[in-house]
């Protein structure tokens, strides 16, 4: 790597957001580096591959000297995240666990060792995906909007203390998706005509990334679902569980 190349940390780059996120970053000169379970396709581009399964806290301990050592970051995108649908008593309690695991602690515990470390260049970014759910209620899958919720508040707390390292962080709240990750977790039947295309909205976050902006909401129609969730709680939260927990698969 040259010091004048930029340098990119994705989490859960090897699918949906994650890949996408991955291929435009390459395509806008960031070298990669890539945290995840499963190694990546990345066509023509090699990208530097950290093997770890997120849901063991004794694999994240152990690389995270690795991931210190990867850097300096110019962007850090912490998107890895799991889910399980249904209802919440008919779940295997260690699906609960798994999904906090990834989904919030994992997260948490990288971006602090990354602060902490001085891992980030000074004028760098870091982004936590969150979910749409955060502005609503998310019937059956309630582990899934629950680590979120804590994702995007932990993210806030921690915007001065990143400020402080010359680091700005932005919160993402994508909205479905039409990935592999979605449909496993979808209504059987469901319609994903009006889900995001993942390529778009990781150019939408990237960009409000690298513009320093807080929050992104990709698209216009999740725009206003969130504005109508945060006024409308109840009424919004009757429909989702109607469009999507009664339909679940048992």
């Amino acid at each position: 790597m040259t010091s004048a190349s930029k340098r990119a940390l994705v989490t859960g780059g090897s699918a949906g957001l994650g890949a996408a996120s991955v291929g435009w970053l390459q395509a806008n000169g960031y070298e990669i580096v890539v945290l995840d379970r499963d190694r990546p396709w990345t066509g023509k581009t090699p990208v530097q591959f950290i093997r770890c399964d997120l849901a063991s806290r004794t694999e994240l301990d152990d690389v995270l000297p690795d991931l210190i050592a990867a850097g300096p970051y110019d962007l850090v995108l912490l998107n890895a995240g799991i889910n399980a649908t249904g209802k919440f008593e008919a779940l295997d309690p260690r699906a609960h666990i798994d999904i906090l695991r990834v989904n919030t602690e994992a997260p948490m515990v990288i971006a602090a060792a990354l602060l902490e470390s001085n891992a980030c260049r000074s004028g760098g970014a870091m982004v936590f995906v969150s979910s749409l759910s955060h502005f609503t209620g998310y019937p059956g899958a309630a582990s899934y909007a629950a680590s979120k919720d804590a994702l995007a508040i932990y993210a806030r707390s921690m915007r001065k203390y990143a400020a402080s390292r010359g680091v700005t962080l932005t919160v993402a709240f994508p909205g479905p998706l039409k990935t592999d990750h979605a449909e496993r977790h979808s209504p059987e039947g469901a319609d994903d005509s009006k889900r995001m295309d993942p390529d778009h909205a990781a150019r939408l976050i990237l960009a409000d990334a690298l513009a320093g902006k807080k929050s992104s909401i990709p698209g216009a129609g999740n725009r206003v679902f969130a504005v109508i969730g945060r006024v409308f709680p109840k009424p919004v939260t009757a429909v989702m569980r109607r469009l999507i927990y009664t339909r679940l698969k048992p």
